[in-house]
């Protein structure tokens, strides 16, 4: 059956692109996926799969019960989008202005809405029940994901599994790590509240911007020098507001950032350096500051035994070239979450497209649509894996 499974995908390829490029011209972002969310229950009114709506947010699951019985087991995709401008030049370009689906979230809506399709056919044979979960707000913490689990999203759930399209990994490769897969994802505001005056009379102020200056300077020495080198952690300044004028000094500056982590224990002790360097530097120019660090997304940490259940299945895959298991990367991703509830694993799936080597987050970002179908056969031979393994 998984052979005749897999054949039904790729004869589905053509609908599969068509969805994806629908959602890729009519993105939506992060808890304002409403049109999204109606398409995905309109797709599944048709197929007659019953589903929830509005679960944790916009949230959309669709259950497939098998006739016969078996495991319960979750496949995720996200449907959100991202604040950038779309700059291919494409005929599926963005049709919103300032918004785009940046990281293939149209691409794993695409696959899980084919792959149910292709399994209502077989669902008199089917053993178990296949959870479809639509999670809305990936790309913004807090994300869609907790306050799904949370409205009930993983009840009843033995395993979850999920894929991203990777498109800076050539296609035909499936990529996954046995621990950690991805980066705990934090975010932080520092404003500091100098003295502005005049350009000219400098003595007579407290310049935010130098002061700003040297806190970016100094907090970078957290990673070089006051962690153990043998532990990962990024920590980036991405935003820099101050001044409004050439000859005005600025009493006011705001830095906004990024923490990456592995180990809960680095990311305690980077909050407790940062606040010790923000508090020493105002205090020797006397100036007060306000420190707000927002936790965001936990490390993805898989679990071993699926993990190598996805990648023993994804051998037997005739389009599937590579298989890797890579060391963790410091993008993050709210299916952290599912993983502290559940068993399961989740996988890149190598999607780059020739002669686009943009990375994700890119105005210029596409990926090659070819992967989607090598994504749904991953996530369903898995499945029947583990009903018949675990």
């Amino acid at each position: 059956m998984l052979t005749e499974i897999h054949k039904a995908i790729d004869a589905l390829y053509p609908e599969m692109v068509d969805i994806r490029r629908h959602l890729h011209q009519y993105p939506e972002l992060s808890f304002q996926e409403y049109q999204t969310a109606q398409y995905i229950t309109n797709f599944y009114d048709k197929l007659e799969i019953p589903y929830q709506k509005e679960v944790g947010g916009n949230g959309v699951i669709a259950t497939l019960k098998g006739g016969k019985p078996g495991k319960t087991i979750a496949l995720r995709a996200d449907f959100d989008a991202l604040p950038i401008q779309d700059e291919k030049d494409v005929p599926y370009k963005s049709k919103v202005d300032g918004v785009m689906h940046a990281c293939g979230h149209d691409g794993h809506t695409a696959t899980l809405l084919t792959l149910a399709k292709v399994m209502k056919s077989y669902q008199k044979e089917l053993s178990g029940t296949i959870v479809f979960l639509h999670q809305h707000a990936e790309e913004y913490a807090p994300g869609g994901a907790k306050p799904m689990i949370e409205a009930g999203a993983l009840e009843g759930v033995d395993a979850v599994f999920g894929t991203h399209l990777w498109a800076t990994t050539p296609l035909g490769t499936i990529q996954s790590a046995k621990d950690v897969l991805m980066a705990g994802a934090d975010r932080f505001e520092i404003t500091i509240q100098g003295q502005g005056g005049h350009g000219a009379y400098p003595h007579e102020t407290k310049d935010s911007i130098v002061i700003g200056a040297q806190l970016i300077s100094q907090l970078q020495q957290i990673t070089s020098r006051r962690i153990d080198p043998l532990e990962t952690v990024v920590l980036t300044i991405g935003i820099f507001e101050a001044g409004n004028a050439f000859n005005v000094i600025a009493d006011t500056a705001k830095l906004v950032g990024t923490v990456r982590y592995l180990n809960t224990d680095i990311q305690d002790q980077v909050i407790e350096e940062m606040e010790k360097i923000i508090k020493g530097v105002c205090i020797a120019n006397e100036c007060t500051y306000s420190f707000d660090y927002i936790k965001g997304y936990p490390p993805v940490i898989n679990h071993a035994k699926e993990v190598e259940l996805v990648l023993h299945e994804a051998r037997k895959i005739p389009d599937v070239h590579q298989i890797e298991e890579i060391i963790p990367v410091m993008g993050g991703e709210d299916f952290a979450y599912y993983l502290q509830e559940r068993p399961g694993a989740y996988f890149f799936t190598g999607a780059e497209k020739e002669g686009n080597h943009y990375p994700h987050h890119h105005p210029h970002f596409d990926f090659d649509e070819r992967a989607m179908p090598i994504a749904a056969k991953t996530l369903i031979s898995t499945y029947f894996a583990y009903q018949q393994d675990i």
